[in-house]
């Protein structure tokens, strides 16, 4: 086939016709002529009409569209209407991980209830009680460290809650906290208020305080003894006395409080050390004896003598019980003696009945039982055995022995010579279950701890007006009103309410205040004056009006709504958080006929000496931070903060275990934010407190 075009690119083929021929072009002005005359507006009335088709109508013929002005989807206005806003953000604006609409955050640290626990008193019969405030204890249960503090409460809320199977395996009630927790420790000193019977079936209301027990968390043993009448001191039967036990037996001894004491986990002595009973009791005697070394060296009193009499600890004179929360029992020498008179008193006639009373006051001490004659005597013989060995603890130690040795069989039989029948599935249990079910019904319930509360623990009326001596910053005159209801805990007098310490709620935003009705009646929606710590009367600066919205009684993982408290009760108020930093006095807004002065603020056994720098990931989340830490100040009373003069914010404490705690809550809690934080430093200075006796030489670098 022959080409076309010849080697230059020129057309050489047959001559084309006049229809393929191009049409002429004006070379002067490049303008297309059109084909016929109106040739301009017909190509104008085209482009416009290809315009309203881009508009109205679909595009026709084959004109060219972006792709930018093409329409996938209607727009805002068509789906939502033209009165919504639109807002439009650009590409990117937001991080990935960043959803667009974020959740609702459920800030959680601690396991609560949603409802309150069924219990053996209702709350009607609890709030009865709170009127009469001779039937009120209020109880600091304080110890050293995995000693068995919050064991005893577990103990206590069993036998007075109806909990499920599931949660009895280490309940840890007062351990509110999901980080106390984890670290199996206390860190918040939390109140509960349980209604228990002593030995005469009487019911009393026990304010009860779970305190910590490591040495950094000192500041809330503090809190708890100053709404405290008394002391339970909690010392392991194995372990004894710790540095922590004698710090905290000072410190109810300075603060004017009764002191009693629980041996716990007497079981060690039987399963972990497996001492013969003689040794047991010796270990024992030696335990009460160092606490009773500590007691008198921290009063000042000579041993011997009338002073020390009165303030020693003695199983015979009531104040010191024994118990192992673990198997869940606890019991006195009267509590015991009552269990012989119970068993083997009954049914045998007036010769086989005898007074447990005097059963009790010959189980301690130097005192030997003869079997031969049945006789007791101060005098060990022949044949003799030490009356604690015989009557308490080797009844004990066969008991032990016999649930976990025996067939169950054997120890149904028993347990039947004791009066005492369980289910038969009971005997198909593990050891441990089985062996605190045997001795929760052979020992009873709590009776003995409850009667020893009731007799050395001064009640909440007449404790109130040693309280107010002590505490009470101003003139105590005979002749005012106010001064008067205070020392009297009068229920219609004037209000007036001690708080010692703040809990936070749940978000951790606002807080709830724990207190102490010194005088009136505490009723939500009551208009009061907060009186801060700076608080005097010349100086009213640090007070301010509030309400209250709220008042619970506080029982650890749940609270009780009352409908009013009266004085010598421990309540737990909402409203009050915003004028409080610390503690506070509360008095009615109305009371203006005499000069009030505050309660004087807690005064700390230990100092903040370890000191961290703070500051957050991203600066501009600095005023949250500061926010946060101010809330944390509330929460933890010895905690303090401040701004150097560089510009970092510092905080101090009491120990690196308790700023790990500060910093946790920082973050989750209170702040919300990541905060950076420096090494530990311990603040330590040192001075001359007197002039040597000796002339001092030293030479400087330069022999100078």
């Amino acid at each position: 086939m022959e080409s076309l075009y010849d080697e230059f690119g020129n057309y050489i083929g047959p001559e084309l016709s006049d229809s393929d021929q191009e049409e002429p072009h004006d070379e002067g002005d490049g303008v297309i002529e059109s084909e016929g005359p109106g040739g301009d507006d017909e190509d104008m009335e085209d482009a416009a009409a290809g315009d309203e088709d881009e508009e109205g109508g679909p595009i026709g013929g084959g004109q060219v569209v972006l792709a930018e002005d093409k329409k996938y989807y209607p727009s805002a206005d068509e789906v939502y209407g033209a009165d919504t806003e639109t807002l439009v953000m650009e590409e990117d604006a937001q991080p990935l991980e960043v959803p667009i609409i974020a959740p609702v955050k459920d800030k959680k640290h601690e396991r609560l209830l949603a409802e309150p626990l069924r219990s053996t008193f209702t709350p009607e019969f609890l709030a009865a009680l709170m009127t009469n405030g001779e039937l009120v204890r209020h109880v600091a249960v304080v110890g050293a460290l995995h000693h068995g503090k919050t064991s005893v409460m577990d103990m206590l809320v069993e036998q007075t809650h109806d909990l499920p199977a599931a949660a009895k395996h280490h309940l840890g009630f007062t351990d509110t906290r999901l980080d106390e927790q984890a670290r199996r420790m206390s860190i918040k000193m939390v109140p509960m208020s349980l209604v228990m019977e002593g030995g005469s079936g009487k019911s009393y209301l026990l304010n009860l305080m779970d305190c910590p027990g490591h040495a950094n968390f000192n500041d809330e043993v503090t809190a708890a003894m100053r709404l405290a009448d008394g002391v339970l001191l909690v010392v392991d039967a194995l372990e004894g006395v710790m540095a922590v036990t004698e710090r905290a037996v000072r410190q109810a001894v300075a603060e004017g409080l009764a002191v009693t004491l629980l041996i716990s986990k007497v079981d060690r002595l039987i399963l972990e050390l497996k001492l013969p009973p003689a040794d047991a009791y010796y270990k024992l005697k030696h335990t009460i004896e160092e606490v009773n070394k500590t007691l008198l060296e921290a009063a000042g009193v000579v041993p011997g003598s009338d002073e020390a009499a009165a303030l020693v600890l003695d199983p015979l004179r009531g104040n010191v019980a024994f118990s192992s929360a673990q198997y869940g029992y606890s019991f006195t020498l009267s509590s015991f003696a009552g269990l012989y008179s119970e068993v083997f008193g009954e049914g045998k006639g007036a010769a086989g009945r005898f007074d447990p009373y005097e059963l009790a006051r010959r189980l301690w001490g130097d005192v030997w039982y003869y079997p031969d004659t049945r006789t007791f005597r101060r005098k060990p013989g022949p044949g003799a055995e030490r009356s604690f060995v015989k009557f308490v603890l080797e009844p004990l130690y066969k008991l032990t022995s016999t649930v976990i040795s025996e067939h169950p069989k054997t120890v149904e039989r028993a347990l039947a010579e004791l009066g005492v029948a369980l289910k038969p599935s009971q005997y198909n249990q593990d050891v441990k279950p089985l062996l605190k079910d045997v001795c929760r019904a052979v020992f009873g319930g709590a009776s003995g701890l409850v009667d020893l509360l009731v007799a050395h623990v001064p009640s909440a009326k007449r404790a109130t007006a040693e309280k107010v001596t002590r505490h009470y910053s101003g003139p105590l005159d005979p002749d005012s009103l106010l001064a008067k209801c205070m020392l009297e805990a009068a229920p219609r007098g004037p209000l007036v309410f001690h708080v010692a310490k703040l809990y936070p709620k749940q978000d951790g935003r606002a807080f709830d205040a724990l207190g102490r009705i010194v005088s009136g009646t505490l009723r939500p929606g009551d208009r009061v004056r907060v009186l801060g710590e700076g608080y005097t009367p010349e100086d009213e600066e640090d007070s301010a009006a509030a309400e209250v919205t709220n008042v619970w009684v506080y029982q650890a993982r749940y609270r009780l709504p009352v409908s009013r408290a009266t004085a010598g009760n421990l309540v737990l108020v909402e409203g009050l958080d915003a004028v409080v930093a610390r503690t506070a006095t509360v008095v009615a807004e109305a009371f203006d006929s005499e000069e009030v002065h505050i309660f004087r603020p807690l005064r700390f056994q230990t100092l903040s000496v370890v000191k961290i720098a703070t500051e957050p990931l991203n600066p501009s989340e600095l005023p949250k931070m500061v926010e946060g830490l101010r809330r944390v100040g509330k929460s933890y009373p010895l905690v303090s903060t401040k701004v150097e003069e560089s510009g970092e914010h510092t905080v101090l404490g009491t120990g690196e275990l308790y700023l790990d705690s500060v910093m946790k809550d920082l973050r989750e809690m209170y702040a919300e934010v990541e905060v950076k934080v420096a090494d530990p430093v311990v603040s330590f200075c040192e001075t001359v407190v007197e002039t040597s006796s000796l002339k001092c030489f030293a030479e400087s670098p330069n022999k100078r």
